[in-house]
């Protein structure tokens, strides 16, 4: 979990930096597009060196993180010019750049001397915390004086279209990750039942995330907007932590797995879970109040995860567990598509 964490956040942050300052400054010149070409081999390092993170943490050894942090490195310099760039260029956002800069530029020097030094775990983990604080500063430090001219529609499409990447890889996981087991064992029920879970999981999330205007909502409050894209960083991270649920549950259905069906679907349910709390109080934060209707659904939701969850531990099929996993996002797709609805009409008319 801990791995899972540390490459899930030097993903998406990286990802949502660069989203920020592109809707705000994106000038589609030549430099642009050379970093940001930069920032796409950053991506690749990064890639490459996950499996050397989580096979680190496998042996015991410590935790092997000098790919993924020479790939971050690669994405935050080149974001680091970006910022620099327009500290250059235009008097009117120097500061707000320079903040940007220096608190990238700091954080850097600190990941590399993490990645060099070769801690042991625990230093590890409290040093890089530390690092993320001075991470996530940044923007709050910048914008807090001299905010920079985001759009909101746009933001709220780039952050969808993260989110529909996201859950794509999670139908993409889940056909990748069942096919050997039609390849030696046939469709079996608990193959055939995967592949339908997958789906419509991963469609109910789809249509819970859209069913909201975030948009519009950042229209009409642009103060919302870091608890808008910090807490995403849940939302990413649940995704893909779905879809890694979904293969534990093809590696033992397959017979390759040292656990399970109840830690299979504890593996699926706790990201659903993470996901839907951290959608709705997203929506809660940027209408600026707790509405009745949203604790109600997602409470009922969250409720037929346990549930899941509790039937694994009597013997009840693995059928059963993961399809009322399944079934969660659509409690609040329904309570969204109705409730929700008249509730936001009228927020937005008020």
């Amino acid at each position: 979990i801990g791995g899972f964490a540390f490459g899930a956040f030097a993903i998406t942050w990286a990802w949502i930096n660069f989203s920020w300052f592109a809707s705000a400054f994106d000038t589609d010149d030549w430099v642009y597009r050379l970093t940001t070409m930069v920032q796409m081999v950053g991506v690749v390092v990064l890639a490459l060196g996950l499996s050397d993170v989580f096979h680190s943490l496998e042996e015991g050894h410590g935790i092997d993180n000098g790919v993924v942090v020479a790939g971050y490195v690669v994405m935050r310099v080149a974001m680091l010019a970006q910022w620099l760039r327009l500290a250059a260029q235009s008097p009117e956002h120097r500061s707000a750049a320079l903040t940007y800069a220096g608190t990238i530029a700091v954080a850097q020097v600190g990941w590399i001397v993490v990645a060099v030094v070769h801690m042991q775990l625990v230093p590890t983990i409290v040093a890089s915390l530390a690092l993320y604080v001075i991470e996530l500063a940044g923007p709050f430090l910048a914008e807090r004086r001299h905010p920079t001219p985001w759009h909101p529609h746009h933001i709220a499409e780039r952050y969808g279209l993260l989110a529909i990447i996201a859950l794509g890889e999670g139908v993409l996981g889940t056909v990748a990750a069942v096919q050997p087991i039609i390849e030696h064992q046939g469709w079996s029920g608990d193959a055939i039942v995967l592949v339908v879970a997958g789906v419509v999981l991963t469609f109910g999330m789809w249509w819970a995330y859209f069913a909201m205007p975030f948009g519009e909502l950042l229209h009409r409050d642009r103060g919302g907007s870091f608890a808008f894209g910090y807490l995403h960083i849940l939302v990413f991270a649940a995704i893909a932590a779905v879809g890694a649920g979904l293969h534990v549950g093809a590696y033992v259905i397959e017979g390759e797995a040292e656990v399970g069906y109840a830690e299979a679907t504890r593996a699926v349910a706790i990201p659903v879970g993470i996901f839907l709390v951290a959608y709705v109080g997203i929506a809660d934060v940027l209408m600026r109040r707790v509405h009745a209707a949203h604790v109600a659904m997602l409470a009922a939701a969250v409720a037929v995860l346990v549930l899941a969850v509790l039937l694994t531990e009597t013997g009840t099929p693995f059928a059963l567990d993961i399809l009322l996993v399944a079934a969660a996002p659509w409690i609040v797709v329904i309570g969204a598509e109705t409730v929700g609805r008249r509730h936001l009409a009228a927020h937005l008319d008020r």
